[in-house]
């Protein structure tokens, strides 16, 4: 019965169904078998969505749309590019600092790449960098959004498993930087060897223009994660502030967002909301049926079975999260197999905050690398490239992060010293 369930689910997505679907008709698909009654689903559907923190999900969302709404992805741009643009390859280092400004605003990848690459590919295109390398600087640098506050993903693996998101929240912001700090290096030592071009430096009036134009992200990303350590707001109260925060910049700072944007950007964050939150009821249906099958079980016993050697455990968990993130989404991975590798790496005596900074970070890399890597195909899609070109071009890229990966893998503080130092 088992194999039906996984042999449906990787039919449908192999015939193009979506991942969300892909999960409710392979779960369906079983049940029927099975003879379990189908009140299972709808009941395993509501207990998913059921949590109060999940609310945050669709603030953020919307607080995203409104700000891209009120012009912040070009605001942002235009701020990264007076910080860094005079560098050799300036605006390949800006599309670094943009996505790591921008990820404090969107929280996932997708947002990042798809806002920001509409802007930066065809401006780098216009400068004459290569293509691939264009591309997969892009998709790259937008990996950043998934590991820093708000991150989606961290709230989801929050919800699952009754973890902390404030703490998870800290756990990733070193990562990150460190990723932005390595990939800030590959840029500009590439942009060298290739002879990319750079800005005139700016006059002091353009400096201060840019930056007050960008500093207003800045200041959103601040008060979401000023208020959530300091307990001023929970997760989800942070989400309607920054809803709030990002309607007042829009119409009164910006002055982009009219009042009649407002309903498109709500039928739009609620559809967006709506693929989430279905992904996720859908999701754990299926998980309920590993669970009855004993598969997290068998899963975590195989691998104990083999060593209870922390450090092996480690590699084979990544070994694992790294494959399994190359074929599936991010959001359903974790939903699926997060309570189980979570379980195993805290039984070798793993911290569960840096277990779950280490499961996060292992499928977000699935973003970039193929056959899925759903970045790699909205970045092609938008430079209208190859994914064979942008995928050679985004190996240097690809290598930092699983640099990156094993770092954080293997020195816990990376994950563990800024939570403990604010939280405690």
């Amino acid at each position: 019965m088992v194999m039906l369930l996984f042999s449906s689910f990787l039919a449908l997505l192999f015939l193009g169904v979506p991942v969300a679907f892909s999960l409710g008709l392979s779960s369906l698909i079983y049940l029927v078998a099975a003879d379990i009654p189908l009140m299972v689903i709808p009941q395993r559907m509501f207990a998913g969505i059921n949590s109060f923190t999940l609310l945050c999900v669709p603030g953020f969302i919307l607080a995203g749309n409104l700000m891209n709404q009120g012009g912040i992805s070009d605001r942002i741009v235009r701020f990264s590019n007076v910080l860094v643009g005079h560098i050799r390859g300036g605006l390949a280092l800006a599309n670094v600092v943009a996505s790591k400004v921008f990820a404090g605003v969107s929280g996932t990848a997708v947002a990042d790449v798809s806002s920001l690459g509409a802007i930066l590919i065809p401006a780098m295109y216009k400068e004459g960098y290569d293509k691939g390398f264009t591309c997969a600087i892009t998709a790259s640098s937008s990996c950043m959004s998934p590991i820093t506050p708000p991150s989606l993903p961290m709230i989801i693996a929050a919800t699952l498993t009754g973890l902390s998101v404030s703490r998870l929240f800290l756990a990733g912001v070193v990562p990150a930087l460190l990723a932005g700090c390595l990939m800030l290096g590959v840029t500009y030592w590439l942009s060298v060897k290739h002879g990319y071009p750079k800005h005139p430096k700016p006059t002091w009036r353009v400096f201060f223009r840019e930056i007050y134009g960008g500093i207003w992200a800045v200041f959103m990303v601040l008060i979401i994660f000023v208020g959530i350590l300091s307990g001023w707001f929970s997760p989800t109260e942070a989400a309607i502030v920054a809803c709030l925060y990002a309607v007042l910049v829009g119409m009164f700072i910006y002055r982009s967002l009219r009042i009649w944007d407002i309903p498109r950007i709500l039928k739009e964050s609620a559809i967006t909301s709506a693929s989430i939150l279905s992904l996720v009821a859908f999701a754990n249906v299926f998980a309920w049926i590993l669970a009855s099958e004993r598969i997290p079980q068998l899963i975590a016993s195989t691998l104990l079975s083999i060593t209870e050697n922390r450090y092996v455990i480690i590699l084979l968990v990544n070994i694992f999260l790294l494959f399994i993130g190359m074929f599936m989404e991010t959001i359903a991975a974790l939903l699926t197999l997060f309570p189980t590798t979570l379980a195993v790496l805290t039984h070798v005596g793993v911290d569960p905050i840096h277990a779950a900074m280490m499961c996060v970070l292992n499928l977000v890399i699935g973003l970039i690398t193929p056959p899925v890597g759903v970045c790699l195909f909205v970045a092609s899609s938008i430079g209208k490239i190859s994914m064979s070109e942008i995928v050679k071009a985004n190996m240097p890229f690809l290598l930092v992060w699983l640099f990156v990966l094993f770092l954080v893998a293997y020195i816990p503080a990376l994950s563990l010293w800024l939570p403990s130092m604010l939280m405690n």
